[in-house]
């Protein structure tokens, strides 16, 4: 059994930082695609940042500049640096990984999700 647990969410001004992590445990043989996803109040779910185990980083264009991802491939865990944080990154942050667990073939799998609140 795959989980991921999310830890760093919480509350915080306009232009304040937040680092966000998610750590996966199991039996795991490996990770490809590690991410993050959020979703406000009466929105859909959206991409934020994607980190390939190539080494290739993707980020939403609300994002780029302000936000960084990154990965420790021996912790199988992903990190999200937020900067220069705004009204609108109000959110559930949820990590998204692509899992292979050994003996097993690749699953998605999600966080259970945490709250970012930017007000002042």
């Amino acid at each position: 059994q795959v989980q991921l647990v999310e830890s760093g969410g919480g509350l915080v001004q306009p232009g304040g930082s937040l680092r966000l992590s998610c750590a996966a445990s199991g039996s795991i043989f490996s990770v490809d695609t590690m991410g993050w996803y959020r979703q406000a109040p009466g929105m859909e779910r959206e991409m934020v940042a994607v980190a390939y185990k190539g080494g290739a980083r993707v980020y939403a264009d609300s994002v780029r500049g302000r936000f960084r991802v990154s990965r420790d491939n021996s912790l199988n865990t992903v990190y999200l640096q937020m900067n220069s944080l705004k009204l609108e990154d109000t959110a559930v942050y949820y990590c998204n990984m692509e899992v292979r667990p050994t003996g097993a073939s690749s699953s998605t799998y999600w966080g259970q999700g945490t709250q970012v609140t930017v007000s002042s």
